[in-house]
């Protein structure tokens, strides 16, 4: 096998691997965004995104931007690697097919175990964020054109590797990407061929199996991303149907107890409080016995508008129960929190909605607590807060009402 062409190539590729990783990771470093960068949906983020699919799937630990584990992605990339390496380096050494290039081989493997080690082992999970499959893809090409040119071209039976790398990566990357490394596996599977095959090699047989292989590479980059594509619909829809209330658009129980526990123990690191609201549609048993169901299925839907327009992005609303809401204010102290539930009160007032006559109008009871002073566990918060709301209810309902100090607990000495 002529030494130049291979050379070039692995200069070239190098060069190549060097420019991607720099467009990518040098932005951050001097103050401006990655290309990679993703904007983030207004009141969504990365923490709320994996309590979300801890819900639905019981998944530990932070998740992609498509909704992939990042333990799981590291475990399967990690497997995959090492056994497809360990493989190479087997039938390499015991076929003796390649043995002019067999110790450049050797090496090129070494690196690319060594590149797995650093990734996957050494470097923090979060260290290249978004970038990482960028990077990871990008040098798994390179490997997989150098082998490819280091065992003859057009006849080395090492193309599936490409395939391997750009269908995994459908599976966890965007469309965007996904389309970049196959055009990226496609160039260099060709520049693979054109300087690793022997000369004289390159006639229409060669030509036909590189077309069916590149046909193929292309087929099933376009299968797994229609894959991706419906799997992460059917998880978007999972995480709604187990998360979100279907008819006031808040989030439902389950949901709003684990923002409580999240919420406490970063309190408990941060030392900083929060506050909690319940809140009591005051007149919707008399509504739906007045004037129907439909009329009060209504009337929830628009104090679920309220709440949603008065809240933060970083607040949590929820609905707790038939005619009770609940909303979580991190970073909230209790006037503010009052704050917040009168603008909500004044909003029921003020509904839009188009009432039959004879219905009663619709208001809210609020109780307001803060933690630690009202409780120092998510029971403890709304047990307290059940009694503020009463108290509301029972001073004439339509009102926002405390904790009385004297009903506080004790701080708990540190």
């Amino acid at each position: 096998m002529p030494v130049a062409p291979v050379l070039i190539l692995f200069i070239a590729i190098v060069a190549a691997n060097l420019a991607v990783m720099a467009i990518i990771l040098v932005p951050p470093l001097v103050g401006r965004t990655s290309p990679l960068a993703r904007e983030v949906p207004p009141g969504v983020d990365a923490e709320r995104r994996a309590a979300e699919a801890a819900i639905v799937g019981g998944i530990d630990g932070s998740i992609t931007d498509d909704g992939v584990s990042t333990r799981t992605y590291d475990r399967v990339v990690r497997v995959v690697s090492w056994v497809f390496l360990l493989t190479t380096t087997a039938i390499v050494a015991a076929t003796g097919l390649w043995t002019e290039t067999q110790p450049a081989i050797f090496v090129l493997l070494a690196f690319a175990g060594l590149f797995v080690v650093v990734i996957h082992d050494l470097l923090p999970p979060d260290t290249l964020g978004p970038a990482k499959f960028v990077v990871e893809g990008s040098v798994a090409i390179t490997v997989a054109t150098l082998l490819v040119a280091l065992t003859d071209g057009a006849a080395s039976p090492f193309f599936f590797a490409f395939p391997l790398i750009v269908g995994g990566a459908a599976l966890v990357v965007s469309p965007g990407i996904t389309l970049g490394l196959a055009a990226a596996a496609t160039a260099g599977y060709v520049l693979a061929v054109l300087t690793g095959s022997e000369p004289g090699t390159l006639g229409p047989a060669a030509a036909a199996t590189v077309g069916v292989n590149l046909t193929a590479l292309i087929l099933l980059s376009y299968v797994a991303m229609v894959i991706a594509r419906a799997q992460r619909r059917t998880r978007d829809a999972a995480i709604r149907l187990s998360t979100v209330d279907s008819l006031t658009g808040l989030f439902n129980r389950t949901f709003f107890f684990a923002a409580i526990d999240r919420e406490i123990a970063r309190s408990a690191r941060s030392g900083r409080g929060f506050c909690l609201l319940m809140m009591d549609l005051d007149e919707l048993k008399a509504i739906n016995d007045r004037v129907g169901h439909f009329h009060g299925d209504r009337v929830l839907r628009g104090v679920g508008e309220v709440i949603t327009l008065g809240v933060r992005q970083i607040d949590t609303a929820a609905r707790y129960g038939g005619d009770e809401f609940v909303v979580l204010l991190p970073e909230t102290d209790p006037t503010g929190a009052f704050v917040l539930a009168e603008k909500i009160r004044l909003g029921v007032h003020a509904m839009a909605i188009d009432l039959p006559s004879g219905s009663p109008e619709p208001s809210m009871s609020i109780g307001v607590v803060a933690y630690p002073d009202d409780g120092r566990t998510a029971d403890e918060l709304i047990i307290s807060a059940d009694g503020a709301m009463y108290a509301s209810k029972r001073a004439g309902k339509d009102r926002v009402t405390g904790v009385p100090i004297q009903s506080r607990r004790p701080a708990t000495p540190v």
